[in-house]
Formats: C-alpha cells, structure tokens, sequence
C-alpha cells in the first residue's frame, strides 16, 4: 500500500527537494504540502496523511504549536526537520514533547556521508514511522488499513521483574533512538535522587542536541543527569548521557569510568549502544542490567549478546508502546530479554528492583 505523506515547510525550494525525493519511493505518494502550520493543520485534516514532516521555524504559525495541534485534533506521526544548533535542538526536544516522532537535520549533509544516503534516510524514517502510528488517526472511509510491520514479531509474555536477579548489579545501561528522548523521560522522572545505582544513557543524536537534552533531563529529573565527559567516574544516582557524535567506552577497575572517544571508521551510529554495552562487559562483567527501548535499527542487540553471555541482565521495551518497535524487537526476537515491559513500566521496575 502506498504511504501517504504531507510536507510541511516555508521554503519552496525545501518542499520541493523533500516531495522529489519522497516521490521517488514507489511506495511513497506526496499528497499535499503546506507553507505553514495553520495551514499544515487544515491539509492534515482534510488529506489524512499517513506521516507528516514539519519545519520548526514558520510564518503563521509555528511547527511546535502547529504539532501539539495536530496531535490534539488528528493524531498521526510527524518527523520534524531541524537546524543543528543549540536553539535548534531545545525546540527540537520542544517539539518532540509535543508530540512529533523523529526528527532530522534540515541539512542532508549533517544526515549522512553522502546525498544518496541521506535520501535513502529519510525514506526508511518516514516509512518506519507510517508502520506505527501509536496515536492513530481514525481511518478514512473505505480506505486500507496502516501498513503493517514487514514481519511478524514474535513477542515473549511480558515478565515483571522481581528484585532478587537485581541483587549485585553495578550500573544499568540504557539503549534508544527513535522515540527515545520521551521514553527516557518516561523512565528517569520516576526514579528518586537517592536511586542507588549509575545510569549510563545511549540516546542516538547528533552532537550538538546532547548538552541540551542532558540539561533538560536534568531539570525534570530527581536523579541527576548531564552529558559525560572523559574521566566521569559512575557513581549512584547520576545519569551520563553520552554525548552525540562520538562513543561512551566504560572502563574497569577499582571505580568504573568513562571514556569519549571518536568513532572507528565506518560506524553508523554516533553514538553507538553496541559500543557501550560491549565495553562493559569487561568493565563490569555479569553485574550490569541492560534496558533497550524504542528505536530503529538493531543497535544493541550484539551488545545485549555479549553482556548476557556474561550472566546480565537484560530488559526490552514492548511492542505496543514503542514508536519504532526496531532496537527492542531485535533482542526480543534474539532471545536475549530477560524481561519485556511497557514503557511506563520500566521507571517503576527500577525503583522496586533497586529502591
């Protein structure tokens, strides 16, 4: 089934070049596209689009106000498309409170090496975001229904975890990308300040949004949080984000640090899950639990692999409440969860696990 997607700019020139390339996916039909997001909302409305993508910055009426609307009146997903500066990232993270799903640079350079790529890009987020409409619109008369997932997933029955397999554990890690920077949200405003373990968060995104999302953290938060450094020693009840753009490489011995290093040549993701969860098996070994949440892709699942065959932990966010049900699926269907909890189960479980 063709996706049907609305695009949503004040630049002409921007609108066009997103139409051409989403048109160029067989599977994917531009319906219509707006200059602003009044107007956004009355097309959303009345083409009842599968995926919608917004800028931030309009005349009018604004991509943040113009999402929170969309959300409250015709609920679909919306990927926002955003500068990569400091302003940028916190409306941004504004938006995403709001309601959008994803977000990338405006800048198809700042998405990936090449132009090609990042084309390719944005067509799997758009299509990875139509397969799952978490808040979906009412269907349109005679139409067919979403797009269902390419495969089958099949989901073991979900497992609350009890406190005694959490006896020992050091540090929990914590996997994401898209969905992600509301699902830790979700997860961290439920634990106490006095939260006995460090946390160590690998969230997907670019470099300059990370100082921004750690202080935002931080201000919802009674755990501390902030974007790691070089030298940070994990210690209980504070959170290190690793920062965008570069890996989080813990490091063993009497107190367990972290190191920020560049990327090896060729990786994907910056930062990568699989990269932290593969260094603390030396680092810490058996006493470590491992969440996975939203997100696309299968980062971490080969970490979660080698941290399980050391006795880990490992939890995975279920399907119903991820908005891209990718990263969790893959150590689901791996055979590597432990547990598989709803979102708004993974805060509470913490703290009967650890409080």
């Amino acid at each position: 089934m063709t996706l049907r997607v609305v695009v949503v700019d004040d630049s002409g020139f921007f609108r066009r070049r997103i139409v051409e390339i989403l048109n160029a996916d067989i599977g994917i039909e531009v319906v219509g596209t707006a200059a602003n997001g009044l107007e956004a909302i009355e097309v959303v409305k009345r083409l009842d689009p599968d995926v919608v993508t917004m800028d931030i910055e309009m005349p009018v009426m604004d991509g943040i106000t113009a999402v929170r609307r969309i959300m409250a009146e015709s609920p679909r997903p919306v990927l926002m498309f955003s500068t990569l500066t400091t302003e940028g990232a916190k409306a941004t993270l504004d938006a995403l409170d709001a309601g959008a799903m994803d977000f990338m640079p405006k800048r198809f350079s700042e998405m990936a090496q090449d132009e090609s790529s990042a084309k390719n890009l944005l067509r799997r987020r758009v299509r990875a975001l139509a397969r799952t409409r978490v808040r979906a619109a009412p269907a349109r008369t005679g139409s067919p229904p979403p797009v269902p997932p390419p495969r089958p997933i099949v989901v073991p029955p979900r497992v609350t975890p009890s406190a005694a397999p959490l006896r020992g554990m050091r540090a929990v890690l914590i996997g994401t990308s898209t969905g992600g920077p509301v699902a830790l949200q979700e997860v961290l405003k439920v634990l106490p300040k006095s939260f006995p373990l460090p946390i160590v968060l690998v969230q997907h995104m670019p470099a300059s949004f990370t100082p921004a999302f750690a202080e935002r953290l931080n201000n919802l938060c009674q755990v501390e949080v902030r974007e790691a450094v070089s030298g940070d020693i994990l210690r209980p009840g504070c959170a290190l984000l690793a920062p965008g753009g570069m890996q989080l490489v813990l490091e063993g011995g009497a107190q367990t640090r972290i190191r920020v290093e560049a990327s090896p040549a060729g990786t994907i993701y910056k930062p990568s899950v699989d990269i932290t969860f593969n260094s603390a098996v030396a680092a810490l070994k058996s006493q470590v639990l491992a969440i996975v949440l939203t997100g696309m892709g299968a980062d971490g699942r080969e970490g979660a692999r080698a941290l399980k065959e050391q006795g880990a932990h490992v939890w995975a966010q279920d399907a119903a409440s991820c908005v891209v049900f990718g990263m969790p699926a893959a150590v689901i269907d791996a055979g590597l969860a432990d547990s598989v909890l709803p979102l708004k189960d993974v805060g509470p479980a913490l703290v009967k696990g650890f409080c």
